[in-house]
């Protein structure tokens, strides 16, 4: 017990240290994905209820390709895929250099990427359950299309889609440990150097285990919290 203690100290003897600093990657990862998966998701749902039909076919297009496909193959296609690229387009420029992408920036891009795909079928569900008439008050009043999305639709939206986003959420957390194939040093890639080097992998896979689980707990009581926060003005029977 206190050679396990040792272990998981803070100081020279210990590897706290660096699970929490892969605790802060894990959760600064997936707070950066957040807004860009949304606003992606969003646009995409809106493009999927447009009435034009090559807008509604390039959503679908994109929400297959990346519902589709593999979480990890998607993250090896953006860091290893755009590094090809950059450096092909370079070559033809007349510029023979080496371009390395940031491991950060692409996991943020690939689990973007992915999360707007679901958050964009969550989004198209919740605007089928706002009535048209919904709109049309917003019309009668004199508001403009922006200002009836802004101030009618979308209060609505969020609390329609809030469940459904929030068990994306919840995904999308423990999806960040895919980034560590890709050398970003997060809490399961720090778990794995320490469990390596110790010769004590239950110890520290048990530790990231009851990490995630703790964040997954905080993360379901924020939700909640925001949950009640969007129905405050639902009437009481």
């Amino acid at each position: 017990m206190n050679e396990a203690l040792t272990l998981i100290s803070f100081g020279e003897n210990g590897w706290g240290d660096e699970i929490a600093k892969g605790v802060i990657v894990t959760v600064t990862l997936a707070l950066a994905t957040l807004p860009f998966g949304l606003i992606l998701g969003f646009i995409i749902a809106l493009a999927k209820k447009s009435q034009e039909p090559s807008l509604r076919m390039a959503a679908n297009i994109y929400t297959t390709i990346f519902r589709g496909l593999p979480e990890l193959l998607t993250l090896f296609l953006v860091y290893f895929g755009v590094q090809i690229g950059l450096q092909q387009l370079l070559k033809l420029m007349g510029f023979d250099v080496y371009i390395e992408v940031n491991s950060f920036v692409a996991g943020m891009v690939a689990l973007a990427l992915v999360f707007s795909s679901y958050a964009s079928e969550a989004f198209l569900s919740a605007f089928r359950g706002i009535p048209q008439g919904q709109y049309e008050g917003g019309y009668a009043l004199g508001l403009s299309h922006a200002k009836t999305m802004r101030l009618i639709v979308l209060p609505q939206l969020i609390r329609l889609a809030l469940p459904a986003l929030g068990n994306l959420w919840l995904i999308l957390l423990k999806e960040t440990s895919l980034v560590s194939v890709i050398g970003l040093s997060d809490l399961v890639r720090q778990s794995g150097i320490a469990a390596r080097v110790t010769k004590e992998p239950f110890l520290f896979f048990g530790i990231a285990c009851l990490i995630y689980l703790v964040l997954a707990i905080i993360s379901s009581s924020g939700l909640s919290s925001i949950e009640r926060w969007s129905k405050r003005g639902d009437a009481t029977r």
